[in-house]
């Protein structure tokens, strides 16, 4: 499903018990793939905080996860790590039935461009 040189918030993540979220749900991963990146590029989160505008204790509350992003911060949050944001649809099973839509391919993606 992902591809080489890609960013994903699907990935093996490793126990944080820090997180107040669940292990293996798609906050955990958000949160995971945000923390994990920063620390990659070895920022702080008062220079991401300057680098996206968002208030430094809001991104330890999101860290923590004890804040759910908004779609707008998330971009704003990937803009300032130099990501780009993509989000994945993934069906259930591929028996599930989306309406009359028929599955082209194994996954819908939504990408936002810069």
């Amino acid at each position: 499903m992902t591809r080489a040189g890609e960013a994903s918030c699907i990935m093996s993540i490793q126990k944080r018990p820090d997180l107040e979220l669940e292990e293996g749900s798609p906050e955990y991963a958000v949160v995971h793939a945000i923390v994990e990146t920063r620390q990659r590029l070895r920022i702080t989160q008062s220079e991401l905080a300057k680098r996206t505008g968002i208030d430094q204790g809001d991104i330890s509350k999101l860290e923590r996860g004890t804040r759910n992003p908004s779609l707008k911060l998330l971009k704003r949050l990937a803009n300032g790590l130099g990501m780009e944001l993509k989000i994945d649809f993934v069906p259930i099973s591929k028996d599930s039935a989306i309406s009359s839509m028929e599955l082209e391919d194994d996954y819908f993606t939504v990408e936002e461009s810069r």
